[in-house]
């Protein structure tokens, strides 16, 4: 349920009505426009007389919700949701790139891409340190090493880190990792969500390969009902009958997303395609479709790398893709 409460409404008068409505049972959530406050409720609302409330003299409207997802309904934050990680911003017409290799290898593979990303106005590194595979037998990654190898790369370049936790007993290992990335096999892995809550950190979420926008929204709604409302929202493809691309990259997506939440989408067209060569033109697309940022795979060596190097760029096609997506941003 959503309380729009009128223009000249005083703290002291919001204040007794929040109080109130915690005296419920009820978690009140707080949105403060120029000219309105929006009041979230998140519980049992049965027990709320809506027609009383409407009543008041200091409410403006009383609208009820049907999403079940609450916390990161736009209804619930009409203003897009700013994610700061250090210097980077994403959100809020903040546009960022995270970029960075599959897997890391080594610690002057690391280094090497962390340096020309952030040459070409990369804002993030993301690097696979566990590396969750269909196969026992491919590359498991780096692990523990691997986030040594981030750290390093981060102190050199000040590039805050991405990586992704496959499992929530590793947590204690992800102290110098900035944003958490929840890949698109954990998304409904509810456990590691609520854990994910009750931190100071941000998170990247992903969409599962078989799941719905309002599972996505769902599984964001884990994370941010723990009190840890800094999530990103991942568009990396899903699956269906067509068989030439690893997935079908759901750029409508974005758009979706977007009217029904207020928090930062990024695409990520690496995964969603599985070919380089279609990381450019999905990437210009999901930059004209709203999207709030990008997550591209980069690797010095395609060619030899230990994972998925036949969907990475290089660091000479990522430049040009940065320039050629800051041109598309340009025009719109």
């Amino acid at each position: 349920m959503v309380i729009i409460l009128k223009e000249k409404t005083t703290k002291e008068q919001k204040d007794q009505l929040v109080k109130w409505f915690k005296g419920q049972g009820l978690r009140v959530h707080e949105s403060d426009g120029e000219y309105k406050t929006i009041l979230g409720l998140v519980g049992d609302v049965a027990s709320v007389d809506k027609d009383m409330v409407e009543m008041l003299d200091i409410v403006e409207r009383v609208t009820p919700i049907s999403e079940p997802y609450k916390n990161a309904n736009r209804k619930f934050h009409p203003k897009d949701t700013v994610i700061d990680v250090g210097e980077a911003k994403i959100g809020g017409g903040n546009f960022a790139v995270i970029a960075g290799p599959p897997s890391v290898e080594s610690e002057e593979q690391i280094t090497e891409i962390a340096r020309s990303i952030k040459a070409s106005g990369a804002s993030f590194l993301c690097g696979g340190a566990f590396r969750p595979r269909r196969s026992p037998y491919a590359n498991q990654g780096t692990r523990e090493e691997g986030l040594k190898y981030l750290s390093e790369a981060k102190k050199e370049t000040g590039l805050p880190v991405v990586s992704e936790l496959t499992r929530i007993d590793h947590l204690k290992d992800f102290d110098d990792v900035d944003v958490i990335q929840v890949g698109a096999r954990n998304m409904q892995n509810y456990e590691m969500l609520k854990e994910l809550g009750s931190l100071k950190k941000q998170v990247l979420l992903k969409r599962g390969l078989a799941n719905t926008l309002e599972e996505l929204l769902m599984s964001a709604e884990y994370v941010m009902a723990g009190g840890n409302t800094d999530v990103i929202l991942c568009e990396c493809g899903i699956r269906t009958f067509e068989q030439y691309t690893r997935s079908t990259l759901d750029l409508s997506a974005v758009p979706a997303l977007k009217s029904r939440t207020h928090l930062p989408v990024v695409v990520a067209p690496n995964q969603g395609t599985g070919y380089s060569d279609l990381v450019l033109p999905m990437s210009l697309a999901a930059a004209a479709a709203g999207a709030d940022g990008l997550l591209i795979e980069v690797h010095n060596d395609p060619a030899h790398a230990l994972s998925d190097g036949a969907q990475s760029l290089t660091p000479a096609q990522f430049a040009d893709l940065m320039e050629k997506v800051s041109r598309i941003r340009e025009a719109l």
